[in-house]
């Protein structure tokens, strides 16, 4: 016995099952530099993954909402630091720290003092405002302004925010405002996405086993989250009421090169093929950090999060406990990673050097990092060696 479990100690581990899918776009100034894909879209129906298949990217969304919300300030429509009550219609307050405001700029940097305590995953039917106004959703021990804390329910009320001044359901809108002058096949929860798209849909793993979008080649029963009752009638949304409908914090379906787009654009200071998207301005403001760990001001997530703007995040941040250098040069970058459902996603932009990377990969095993808080798979993705 005691041979047996010394020869079991000193065996090998057994290897974890590579990532389902992997697909990776680099790109500079002038375009693409290099594109790969390996691995499959669909299991079940053994259909190979590629460059353009749309995939739920996870987190990467709030980058694309914030782009949103920069061309609605510009437009005049949206100020940073105006309280988002006088948006809104209703008086949004932690009951905690009843008299201090809550602006655009602290939602996007996460620093509203919103908690995911409670479901920010809502039915179609929900009353934001009756589950915002619960004391549970907030930090009752840090104001706004005062911590940073990763909040994805942030960015339903930002999407709320820009449904209520513009009069537009939130995934038409960010068609009109960031997607179609892109000329991005992309689209927020599958409702504004063609039907052809839809079909070619990336199914998420974990373990093998479908965890999101397994739609089996048909399209989506209900692009949202159906309402209380299961029924998806989408003729019952009121702009503002329920920012969370079309999941602005992680639902953007989009390809790798759609993001390699996107990265592009903010590479050029804002502007792809000849169309301005926004102006060099307001590529200055999203690139600015808004929060910085010092050694006692946020949640940094075992070092992942160290310094972050308007849902924009930083890399290679040399604060005590940092460890959120995937790519392992020390680089300043620019972007934001995803995870959600098996799935592990990242857009960096490299200023300095003028290029980027966007990939993302499903099925990721657990298997952590050796020079970061990001998982291995990912640091393969960001700087390839094979």
């Amino acid at each position: 016995m005691l041979l047996a479990t010394m020869l079991l100690a000193v065996a090998p581990q057994t290897a974890a099952a590579p990532p389902v899918a992997q697909v990776r776009v680099a790109f500079d100034v002038k375009g693409e530099t290099s594109i790969r894909a390996k691995g499959l879209a669909d299991i079940a129906a053994n259909r190979p993954i590629g460059v353009d298949d749309p995939v739920r990217v996870a987190s990467i969304s709030k980058l694309v909402v914030a782009i949103g919300v920069l061309r609605l300030v510009e437009l005049g429509k949206l100020d940073l630091d105006t309280d988002v009550s006088s948006y809104l219609g209703w008086k949004l307050r932690n009951p905690a720290f009843p008299g201090t405001p809550i602006t655009l700029r602290l939602l996007l940097s996460h620093q509203s003092s919103l908690t995911d305590n409670i479901d920010y995953v809502l039915p179609l039917d929900a009353d934001m405002r009756a589950i915002l106004e619960k004391p549970g959703a907030w930090d009752a021990t840090h104001a706004p302004g005062t911590w940073f804390h990763y909040t994805n329910f942030n960015t339903p009320v930002v999407a709320s925010v820009m449904e209520r001044v513009t009069g537009e359901r939130f995934d038409r809108l960010m068609d009109r405002l960031v997607l179609r002058p892109l000329k991005l096949d992309a689209c927020y929860n599958w409702a504004s996405c063609s039907d052809a798209t839809k079909k070619r849909a990336v199914v998420i793993y974990r373990a093998r086993q479908p965890t999101k979008d397994d739609h089996k080649g048909a399209l989506p029963p209900c692009p949202v989250t159906p309402a209380a009752d299961g029924g998806c009638d989408l003729s019952i949304w009121r702009a503002g009421r329920n920012g969370a409908t079309f999941s602005p914090q992680g639902g953007l379906r989009i390809s790798a090169r759609g993001l390699g787009r996107i990265g592009r654009m903010l590479l050029n200071w804002g502007t792809l093929d000849g169309t301005r998207i926004l102006s060099r301005r307001s590529i200055t403001v999203l690139e600015t950090p808004l929060w910085a760990y010092n050694g006692k001001n946020g949640d940094i997530d075992n070092g992942f999060h160290c310094s972050y703007g308007l849902a924009v995040a930083f890399l290679a941040n040399s604060a005590p406990g940092c460890r959120d250098d995937p790519f392992g040069d020390g680089m300043r970058r620019f972007g934001h990673a995803g995870e959600a459902y098996g799935l592990k996603s990242g857009l960096w932009i490299d200023r300095k050097n003028g290029s980027g990377v966007a990939y993302f990969s499903t099925d990721v095993p657990a298997t952590p990092g050796t020079r970061s808080a990001f998982s291995l798979t990912e640091e393969a993705q960001a700087r390839p060696f094979d």
